[in-house]
């Protein structure tokens, strides 16, 4: 019988990260991460935070807007890419920069989101600003080629 070994030692095992659902409809505003697991790239491909840009619907309570939130800077100043006033990620400066990526608007199940874990069963879902809200549903209308409905 052959056995094979690896040469480097036992590989590690990962943890499974436990997914704990929303048991609440999320409001637009909210930042929450989404596991984007299952789509393929171009698309997004990870879990990353998202904002929240719908209302509650009629007849749409398992489905929700979002758009992306990346530390990622843009490499060109186009008017879908919306630099928020602040990080709303609990467990990073608020100072770091980052920007809602308004052309990659999705709708996405309720099952794909949750909050930032911050502790032992204590989860934190950040209200962005009025401010922050407006300039990304804006953001919305420019990659979707509408930026002339803004007045």
């Amino acid at each position: 019988m052959l056995v094979l070994r690896s040469q480097n030692g036992p590989q590690p095992t990962r943890k499974k990260k436990c997914k704990v659902p929303l048991s609440f409809h999320p409001r637009a505003g909210q930042v929450l991460i989404c596991d984007f697991k299952g789509f393929v790239k171009p698309e997004m491909v990870k879990s990353r935070p998202v904002i929240v840009v719908s209302p509650r619907l009629p007849h749409r309570s398992e489905i929700v807007a979002v758009v992306p939130i990346s530390l990622t800077a843009p490499v060109h100043g186009l008017p879908f890419c919306v630099k928020l006033s602040k990080n709303y990620h609990p467990d990073e400066d608020d100072g770091l920069p980052c920007w809602a990526k308004c052309d990659m608007l999705m709708n996405i199940g309720l099952w794909r989101l949750e909050g930032f874990k911050i502790g032992r069963r204590k989860w934190a879902t950040p209200q962005a600003s009025s401010g922050d809200l407006e300039a990304v549903r804006k953001g919305v209308l420019y990659g979707l080629g509408q930026g002339g409905l803004i007045k």
